[in-house]
C-alpha cells in the first residue's frame, strides 16, 4: 500500500517571537521615518508620507508570521492579494524605494530573520544617506522648477522647453508633466551652477512663453512639513 502524502501540519504561532519582532521594527520603522524626512527630495509632504511607514512595515510583519504558520493560509493570501487594489498614485520613484524597503524589513523580521534584517536594513539607509551627502557637498544649487504655461500645446510646449532647461542646468530631470484645461504644469528638478544660470534661465522661459509663470523651490532648504 503505498504512503500517504504529508504536506505537513499547521505550526502553532510564537507570540513571544512576534512580539520580539514587532519590537524591532518599531525602531526600523522609526528610523526609515526619519531617514526619509532628512534625506527625502520628493515634492510631496514627507512628513505625512513618512507616517505610512510603520503601518507597512508592522503589518507586513504580522501578515508574514501568520503565513507561515499555515498552509492554508498561505494558500488563501494568494487569492486574498488577486482583489486588492492599491491606487493611490505613487509620483515619484523615491517613495517606491522607502515603500519596497518598508515592505522587505517587514518581510525578513516575519520570517524570523532578525539579525539579517537588523544588519542589512541600516546598512541599506546608511548608503542612501552616503549618497545623498555627497551630492550635497558639490558646489551646486538643486531646485525644483515649476513652469506653468497657459493656452499652449502641452507636447508642443515641452519640446521646447527641455531644450532651454537642459542648456542652462547642469543637469535636468523633467520631474511632473499635467494637464489641466487650457494650463500645462512642468515640473523639473535641475542642478545650476550659480545664480547667474538661474536668471538666465528665467529670462529663456519668458522670452519663448511671456504669460508663463515661474516657482523655483530650494530643495536643500525645503521644510520636510
Amino acid at each position: 500500500m503505498p504512503e500517504e502524502l504529508v504536506f505537513g501540519s499547521d505550526a502553532p504561532l510564537s507570540i513571544p517571537g512576534l512580539l520580539r519582532s514587532l519590537a524591532v521594527g518599531v525602531v526600523l520603522a522609526l528610523l526609515l521615518r526619519v531617514h526619509f524626512q532628512r534625506f527625502g527630495s520628493t515634492l510631496s509632504n514627507r512628513e505625512e508620507f513618512s507616517q505610512v511607514f510603520p503601518f507597512i512595515l508592522l503589518t507586513t510583519i504580522l501578515i508574514i508570521s501568520v503565513v507561515k504558520s499555515s498552509l492554508a493560509l498561505s494558500l488563501g493570501l494568494v487569492g486574498a492579494l488577486s482583489i486588492v487594489r492599491f491606487r493611490t498614485p505613487i509620483k515619484e520613484p523615491e517613495e517606491l524605494a522607502y515603500l519596497f524597503l518598508a515592505i522587505a524589513m517587514g518581510l525578513g523580521l516575519g520570517a524570523g530573520q532578525i539579525l539579517p534584517t537588523l544588519i542589512a536594513g541600516p546598512a541599506i539607509l546608511a548608503v542612501m544617506a552616503l549618497f545623498k551627502w555627497s551630492r550635497m557637498g558639490r558646489d551646486s544649487r538643486n531646485l525644483y522648477l515649476s513652469i506653468e504655461v497657459a493656452g499652449a500645446d502641452g507636447d508642443a510646449a515641452l519640446d521646447v522647453l527641455n531644450p532651454i532647461v537642459e542648456h542652462h542646468a547642469r543637469e535636468s530631470d523633467l520631474r511632473r508633466f499635467d494637464l489641466r484645461d487650457d494650463m500645462a504644469e512642468f515640473v523639473y528638478f535641475v542642478d545650476l551652477a550659480d545664480p547667474e544660470s538661474l536668471s538666465q534661465l528665467t529670462a529663456a522661459v519668458r522670452e519663448r512663453f511671456p504669460s508663463a509663470g515661474l516657482t523655483f523651490l530650494d530643495q536643500n532648504r525645503m521644510p520636510s512639513a
